[in-house]
């Protein structure tokens, strides 16, 4: 038990029996326990393979390579359409997380095992996503922007495809586009600073 966690479960006003049952479970595994991202973290052999984290309408334990588990249950949940590795099993209340526990320290397993085999989960490429027709004409028609785009890293580059294809209005995904030429032709990403 770390107890930075002890003290994030002390101030958790929401999910906190549902945190320590979820707790209990993981370290039931012997994992590693740890706070990152703010959250408990728990790793095998210093890699991260659960956490655990809370949101306004459920809480939920996350497996980093999720996507790697066998899910006959049906159970694990890919966040977003943009997520490509971690699955998340979403609870309500407690007793989710006790009719639920066999599966979940199942998983855990699962996920150790995982681990162990080095088994890695098979990232789409930046260039397999599709670029919005409104930043391909950008990049076609600014020799330096298509450079400066291509040197940014993958997932930076991947952070603006997606910003841009978001809206479904193409005003807007030209609008987007424009407000980021110089951030990318400074060589930042989105969110950079």
């Amino acid at each position: 038990m770390n107890p930075k966690v002890d003290i994030f479960l002390s101030k958790a006003d929401k999910w906190r029996e549902e945190f320590l049952k979820l707790r209990m479970i993981a370290l039931d595994s012997q994992l590693t326990e740890e706070l990152k991202w703010g959250v408990p973290c728990y790793t095998f052999q210093n890699r991260n393979l659960v956490l655990i984290h809370g949101f306004k309408e459920y809480c939920a334990l996350l497996f980093f390579k999720g996507a790697l588990l066998k899910d006959t249950h049906g159970i694990l949940i890919r966040q977003t359409e943009n997520v490509q590795a971690s699955r998340q099993v979403r609870f309500t209340g407690i007793r989710e997380i006790i009719e639920l526990e066999p599966i979940l320290k199942a998983f855990v397993h699962e996920a150790i095992e995982v681990e162990k085999a080095g088994l890695k989960v098979e990232l789409k490429k930046t260039s397999e996503y599709p670029i919005p027709q409104e930043f391909k004409n950008k990049l076609d028609g600014h020799p330096a922007l298509k450079t400066a785009f291509n040197a940014l890293t993958p997932g930076r580059q991947r952070g603006y495809i997606y910003y841009f294809s978001q809206p479904k209005q193409s005003k807007t995904r030209e609008s987007r586009v424009e407000k980021c030429v110089s951030q990318i032709l400074n060589g930042k990403g989105l969110n950079d600073q």
